[in-house]
């Protein structure tokens, strides 16, 4: 018996689950027990029957205050010699310390009882079970098999914990099998531990046909297939099982009504959730804070913020998780002074505020972009020693490159002695926002190499930044993986992908790509929209914009922006106005985003008094508002109005930006003021420390081109604190274009073929001051340069509005149904302009 026991330890050690002294130790001090335990017993009988009482006592009250009293009552019986003299002493403490959550004693307890029963191998699985060592237990219980002890019904239980604890569904299922195999019934602990290890792990199928066979239900099994369904996204077939509950006399408690309110908390489903606490209010449940504490969730997350804060308010008794659920709230609603407010409110309750508080709460600094507030929360929490957990990390981190300080969220991921993928995205889009495209990437490959598994939150992340690279090829590498993992389908990755697409300059595949998503939101429609418009696809953005309304999807401010800039683009004045008549009567009339893209598609228009009267009745102007009309007055060149419009600006305490000035400097070089536009550039670097962008610095070139003076213009060109991009140069050629200057084009275009070869703009400026000099020569050599390149000309439109409609043309054009007439008209003009005196000068080829 001695060696069957020291081979049995010996093998739980060499299993990780026993951890003791050498071995010599342990066998003097088994030897020295072993004679206390052969000590013959001088006690009688009912000293024995008086401490199993004692034991049963304890065991059913198992609690860490009753712990001292049964070691003392342990040692009582070693000095006895009662522990192995009797095998029902000696499991039942086992089972003491197994639920008094000692487990060192457990287990020298476990290694000197006879091991026949199944009763303490049944303590000792249950203890690794609720260790959170799973793996453990289950080798106890293919041990225990091994040893030839069999199993009871109530070893199945924790082993069925064990695979819930490892997602082992294949193992439940032969767990189960070898239960009804041994004639055991499937008992309500057994059937609900099943029941959960088969809904946790989606076979919601299963855990229903074995909920239904089960004879015997307990308000905890039907808690468990209520929550298994919830959890599997089946609310439908959880209310199912609550009115059967229900029916079959059975009253749902707390756990109940939280498990039902959490799934209308996720899917917004404020008639049913209502109806639920009503419920809970018929059965006196309304004040467990459980149950309150869910309903404020519930609220909260379906957006009646109103109710929620009554319903916080009424709570006879509250907890941090309260609190956190109301901040929560309140932040998720865009409500961010009442989030603050509550917040304050916290401390002087008697609350101190944990990491899921700060995590909810720090959004609502971050939405105010106020570093000094966000500074002083992460004081507190290095002050008071808060748990940095990964999403406390990752709500600093984004708080940080929100206000603009990378350097700070840089040094909070250094310091992150544990990185998952969390925090990894928090570093991806924070490195994005910033138009550091190159780090976010560099991220993104660090973390394939640590073997992380992007998430779908991840990839939506990162796809912007191979947009703003126009990395095509990375970003057609990275929608392989996508695909692969089977995450195209999920609507904001869709949108990421589409955008990238339509960024790198191939529409075509953001349209297939939007045509696959199959439940598509806001979000997914604002993308496809946007990308038809900055791709010269107005008409389709706008058709897209109408499809949108007809299949029930809810405009919101971005989706009536995005379609204003289509109408700006076309133009198009009737759809601007029935958009705007839209906005009347929905609640965008009040977004200043929307309204500013109004006056934007107004001035572009050429209803310049509309746009102005637009921007008039506006409440509460922000800077965007001011930006608009003062580009509206430079577009039409009113420098004198767009002056004006600055000076109330400054009035009105509204700080000007550099977008402010570029509308000014652009306004200043349409009506040729260069002094004043020089001296506003100034203005804007000296007075108000904006630095100048390469905006600014083409329109300064622009101002100086306009009025001819194109060497001073390359001169600012050269002396650039930057290199220039192929738009300053584009504009400088055209300069050259108007006034003749062959030489300077001619250099300017080696610039741009080097930035930007494909563009066949600058090929035909080229091509038109080489014609307008005469050099006809040059002129075959730049076209032969595009067909070498294989770049293609893209034509100009040009189009005219007539009775609210839009009439587009280009050269050579015989699609319109009137062109007949339209021709003989033109010819007419013609013949009118050669009397005045006109002579064209066609192009002649060289050969």
């Amino acid at each position: 018996m001695y060696a069957r026991r020291r081979l049995l330890y010996t093998a739980a050690i060499r299993f990780g689950t026993i951890t003791t002294s050498p071995p010599c130790v342990v066998e003097n001090c088994w030897v020295k027990v072993k004679s206390i335990h052969t000590t013959p017993s001088s006690q009688p009988t009912a000293s024995l029957l008086k401490a199993q009482e004692e034991l049963e006592s304890i065991l059913q009250k198992s609690s860490s205050a009753s712990l001292p009293k049964a070691r003392q009552l342990h040692a009582q019986l070693i000095l006895n010699g009662l522990v192995h003299n009797n095998s029902g002493l000696g499991p039942k403490l086992l089972g003491i310390y197994v639920l008094c959550d000692c487990f060192n004693d457990a287990q020298k307890m476990f290694s000197r009882l006879q091991f026949g029963s199944a009763m303490p191998w049944n303590w000792m699985i249950r203890g690794f079970v609720n260790m959170g060592c799973p793996h453990f237990a289950l080798l106890f219980y293919f041990k225990m098999l091994g040893c030839g002890v069999p199993p009871d019904k109530y070893t199945f239980p924790p082993v069925i914990k064990a695979c819930c604890g490892l997602n082992h569904v294949k193992f439940g299922r032969m767990l189960r099998d070898t239960i009804l195999s041994m004639d055991f019934d499937v008992d309500v602990f057994v059937g609900s531990s099943l029941i959960k290890l088969y809904a946790q792990n989606g076979c919601l199928a299963d855990a229903r046909l074995l909920f239904d066979n089960m004879l015997h239900r307990d308000l905890v099994l039907w808690n468990v297939i209520i929550h298994g369904s919830v959890k599997c996204g089946d609310l439908d077939g959880a209310a199912q099982v609550f009115r059967d509950m229900r029916i079959s006399g059975t009253r749902p408690d707390s756990v109940t009504f939280a498990s039902l309110l959490s799934a209308c908390a996720s899917q917004a489903l404020v008639a049913y959730g209502a109806q639920l606490h009503g419920l809970a209010i018929f059965c006196g449940l309304q004040n467990e804070l459980l149950v309150a504490n869910t309903l404020v969730a519930m609220y909260s997350k379906c957006g009646l913020l109103l109710d929620a804060r009554r319903l916080f308010g009424m709570m006879p008794q509250t907890d941090l998780l309260s609190w956190n659920n109301m901040i929560g709230g309140y932040v998720q609603s865009g409500f961010m002074e009442e989030a603050l407010t509550l917040f304050r409110e916290m401390l002087p309750a008697g609350f101190k505020p944990d990491s899921v508080t700060l995590a909810s709460f720090l959004p609502a600094v971050t939405e105010s972009a106020n570093l000094r507030r966000g500074k002083e929360v992460h004081g507190h929490i290095v002050r008071h020693g808060v748990t940095l957990d990964v999403f406390l990390k990752s709500a600093l981190i984004d708080l940080y490159f929100k206000c603009r300080d990378v350097e700070m969220a840089c040094k909070i991921f250094e310091q992150s002695a544990m990185i998952d993928i969390v925090i990894c995205t928090a570093m991806i889009s924070g490195y994005v926002l910033n138009g550091m495209n190159h780090d976010a990437v560099e991220i993104f490959r660090w973390l394939l190499q640590e073997n992380m598994t992007p998430n779908a939150l991840t990839l939506s992340s990162v796809l912007p930044a191979f947009a703003g690279l126009a990395a095509l090829q990375l970003g057609k590498e990275l929608h392989g993986n996508i695909l692969k993992n089977g995450l195209e389908s999920k609507c904001h990755v869709g949108s990421a992908i589409m955008d990238m697409y339509a960024k790198c300059g191939r529409l075509d595949l953001a349209c297939i790509i939007f045509a696959r998503i199959s439940e598509k939101d806001v979000v997914c429609w604002n993308s496809i929209i946007t990308s038809c418009c900055q791709n010269g696809k107005p008409e389709e953005a706008i058709d897209l914009f109408r499809r949108m309304g007809i299949e029930g999807m809810h405009h919101n401010c971005v989706s009536v922006s995005s379609a204003l800039s289509a109408c700006a683009n076309l133009p198009a004045l009737m759809y601007g106005k029935e958009i705007h008549g839209f906005m009347i009567k929905r609640p965008l009339k009040t977004d200043l985003f929307a309204e500013s893209a109004l006056i934007d598609m107004y001035a572009k228009c050429g209803n310049l008094k509309v746009a102005r009267h637009v921007f008039d009745v506006m409440e509460g102007k922000t800077e965007v508002a001011w930006n608009s009309m003062i580009a509206a007055y430079g577009t039409h060149g009113c420098l004198d109005e767009a002056l004006a419009l600055l000076h109330k600006m400054l009035e009105n305490g509204i700080r000007p930006d550099n977008v402010t000035f570029l509308g000014i400097i652009s306004a200043c070089g349409h009506t040729g003021r260069i002094d004043d536009g020089f001296r506003y550039f100034r203005c804007m670097t000296e007075e108000y420390g904006i630095p100048a962008q390469m905006e600014h610095y083409a329109c300064l070139v622009d101002l100086l081109g306009r009025a001819g003076c194109l060497t001073e213009s390359f001169e600012i060109i050269k002396g650039m604190p930057f290199s220039p991009d192929a738009g300053v140069w584009g504009t400088l050629l055209g300069a050259c274009r108007v006034h003749g200057n062959v030489d300077l084009a001619e250099m300017t275009s080696r610039y741009l073929h080097d930035l930007d070869p494909r563009n066949s703009g600058y090929y035909v400026l080229l091509s038109n001051v080489n014609a307008d000099a005469g050099k006809w020569r040059s002129v075959a050599k730049v076209r032969n340069l595009m067909k070498e390149g294989g770049v293609q000309k893209i034509p100009g439109y040009s189009w005219i509005e007539i009775n609210s409609i839009t009439h587009t043309f280009c050269a050579a054009d015989r699609s319109h149904p009137h062109y007949s007439q339209i021709y003989s008209t033109l010819n007419s003009l013609l013949l009118e302009l050669r009397r005045e005196g006109y002579v064209p000068q066609p192009y002649r080829p060289t050969h």
